[in-house]
């Protein structure tokens, strides 16, 4: 069974302040998620679901549905602020979207399968896309075994400003021990700094792997995260800000032992567009990707 992979694509950007998901990059056009529906295609995965809100789905289908349609499988799952487990109900003044692990759960009734999940506004590389869809085919693959694709740190920030990284740990067999979300990540002065709670800049190993939301699960996440949005929102249903993410689902779920974690290497380099200013770098990777017969141009 070929593993899919859910595109998480609802949220709007709110430092990059566009819908960025449907943004031209490529040297004809193409998007972000071009390109990754591109290297999924190729490394072998089966289908495609998109996150969306409804509020963007004409937005979003009049540039993809012509796309994709008879080239790949796809679906439409969408993450709205009221859909959330029994028993609970959106405050009236909520407004920011759940979170990345909520974006996952709302996937639950369309993806039965091994599958990975990434953001849509990454550009993840297309060796990564090979080495998750390798793991995630493999046969009898056991119940809570997940994998992420992991990147140094350093290799992943913005020089336009600071960014937020699930900075990892893990064991001698390349095991995931913990993923701590840091915010307000920058170089300073030459070194890599976040702040800490007490706003204060902390230095931090740039060479530890952090992750870029790439990653691999067995279909039981979905009940997994169920199980925990209920803790989750008896907590913080009335903090407006909230969000559960996924590195904090794999985290507990590592430490309560109901789930193993392997960090998988990559050779792909990541880039993206989390501020203005890093679309015209971006836009300049791609066309040397294009110019080292990395990618046809165009893509379709």
């Amino acid at each position: 069974m070929k593993p899919t992979l859910i595109i998480l694509a609802a949220g709007m950007g709110s430092r990059y302040g566009s819908l960025k998901q449907v943004d031209a990059l490529g040297p004809n056009g193409e998007t972000i998620i071009d390109y990754s529906v591109f290297d999924a295609m190729r490394a072998g995965f089966g289908k495609v679901v998109f996150v969306i809100r409804k509020d963007i789905e004409k937005d979003f289908m009049d540039v993809f549905g012509k796309r994709f349609t008879g080239k790949i499988p796809f679906e439409i799952a969408f993450q709205e602020l009221d859909m959330l487990p029994k028993g609970f109900k959106c405050p009236a003044e909520r407004t920011k979207p759940w979170g990345t692990a909520h974006a996952v759960w709302v996937a639950r009734n369309v993806v039965k399968e091994p599958f990975a999940a990434i953001n849509a506004d990454d550009f993840y590389g297309a060796d990564s896309f090979r080495v998750l869809a390798d793991a995630l085919s493999k046969p009898n693959l056991a119940k809570g075994s997940y994998f992420m694709v992991g990147y140094k740190l350093g290799n992943t920030l913005s020089e336009q400003g600071s960014v937020s990284r699930g900075v990892c740990t893990t064991d001698k067999n390349a095991m995931l021990q913990t993923v701590i979300e840091h915010t307000q990540i920058e170089r300073i002065n030459g070194r890599v700094c976040f702040r800490n709670e007490q706003g204060t800049d902390v230095e931090i190993n740039e060479n530890l792997p952090v992750s870029m939301n790439f990653w691999g699960f067995t279909p039981d996440f979905f009940n997994h995260i169920e199980n925990m949005m209920s803790g989750f929102f008896s907590g913080a249903i009335t903090n407006a800000k909230a969000e559960f993410y996924i590195p904090t689902a794999v985290n507990n779920l590592i430490v309560d032992k109901k789930a193993a974690c392997e960090v998988l290497p990559t050779k792909a380099e990541w880039f993206g567009v989390t501020y203005p200013g890093d679309k015209q770098m971006v836009m300049n990777r791609l066309k040397e990707l294009v110019s080292e017969s990395k990618y046809p141009s165009p893509l379709w």
